[in-house]
């Protein structure tokens, strides 16, 4: 049995999934945090400031489904589970550090920006 080709639709909806899940807030920070080291569950848990276990659970889920990174269960008592970047999570470093790069350079501009246009745009009601 052969696959269909790939419809341009199915191909761009494939992509804005990744796209989606690679621009997730937490996503990023959970890549970034393991872009020197592997960390242990509780580990990225501190260190992802603000994100609740099931959420975290849940991005680490998604980005091991994706090949991003590894998760290591060792048969220890109390358990111990180890996540590490994978060699395709490891490229996404390049792009994520970018992107904070250019959000923390232009970061003054954006926010001035939201003050004048906040000043001269009342807030709009739901109708």
């Amino acid at each position: 049995m052969t696959a269909e080709p790939e419809s341009d639709e199915q191909a761009c909806r494939q992509v804005l999934q990744i796209l989606a899940l690679i621009g997730d807030k937490w996503s990023i920070l959970v890549v970034g945090h393991l872009r020197d080291r592997t960390l242990r569950f509780g580990e990225l848990h501190r260190a992802v400031t603000g994100i609740s276990q099931r959420m975290l659970t849940l991005t680490l889920r998604q980005l091991e489904r994706d090949g991003l990174l590894t998760r290591t269960a060792h048969p220890t008592v109390p358990p111990r589970v180890d996540y590490a970047l994978t060699p395709l999570g490891t490229t996404l470093l390049d792009s994520v550090v970018a992107l904070a790069e250019w959000a923390n350079i232009h970061r003054p501009t954006i926010i001035d920006n939201r003050c004048r246009y906040d000043a001269t745009h009342p807030p709009r009601t739901q109708a």
